[in-house]
Formats: structure tokens, sequence, C-alpha cells
């Protein structure tokens, strides 16, 4: 995880989006997961992304919906400003590190959605923009993630 949030090597990303892909027909088969209509990603702040160069999220999204054959667009839902990271901070801070962090900019009307992220710890973050897609109409909203912190 740690190549892929600091290095930008794509090969790593592709492979690990292989392996979410693979859970996710697994699950399609055994429980019927409905596949979305569309894959957000996590937007980071623009400072952040400017520094880092790129969004790892994204870099996870792209071939997952090009497998899929859904839509994908890293501008669905933006970061209107800077928040603290969150890895240091207690889930009650995180929470309220995020609130209103988010603005949706495409509609979502009826839409079955799915947020990816990288890592979910707390699950704050995910939790804060599915309650933004729910609030403007999506359908339902799955979050798919690599890797869950205990």
């Amino acid at each position: 995880m740690h190549q892929l949030k600091f290095t930008r090597r794509s090969e790593i990303a592709a492979a690990l989006a292989r392996l979410l892909l693979q859970e996710v027909l697994m699950a399609r088969r055994s429980t019927g997961l409905q596949l979305p209509d569309r894959i957000v990603s996590v937007p980071l702040w623009s400072r952040r992304h400017w520094r880092r160069g790129f969004n790892q999220s994204d870099m996870l999204c792209q071939p997952l919906a090009r497998w899929l054959g859904c839509a994908w667009d890293s501008q669905t839902i933006t970061r209107v400003r800077a928040t603290a990271t969150q890895h240091h901070l207690s889930a009650r801070l995180r929470k309220r590190n995020l609130k209103n962090a988010f603005r949706l900019e495409l509609p979502v009307q009826g839409l079955h959605m799915v947020i990816v992220d990288d890592v979910v710890t707390t699950g704050s973050t995910v939790a804060e923009i599915a309650q933004l897609l729910l609030r403007n109409g999506a359908a339902t909203v799955q979050v798919w993630c690599l890797c869950r912190t205990l």
C-alpha cells in the first residue's frame, strides 16, 4: 500500500485493482452484488494532489471502470477544503475533520455508485462521501477498499 500511495507505480495500482476486481466478481457470483453505474474515487485536497502528483484512488478506479464497463470521472466529487491527515486522529476527530469537506460536481440521481478507497480505517471519509451521494439521489452506494485496518 505504501508503494501505491507514495511512488506512483502504475503497475502496482493495476495489480491491486485486479485483486479488487476478483473479489468484486466473486461477491457478485455468490451474493448478486450490484455492479456500479459509476465509480468515484476519494478526492485529495488540490495542494496535496499537486504535491504528490497523483491520486492513488484514481489509479485504482481507472482500470476498474474499464474492466467493468462503467463510468468513472475523477471530478464527480471534489474536496472543497484542506483537512488534517487522518492517520493520527481519533474516530471522533476524523468525523469532525471531514464534515462538509466534499462537494458533488456531477449528478448521481438514480445511479448505483461505488466509492473506491485504498485504506479504510474508521470509515469516516467514505461515510461522508456516501451520505453526500445518497442526499443527492444515488440509488445505492457501495464502498470498495483494498485494506481495512482494525
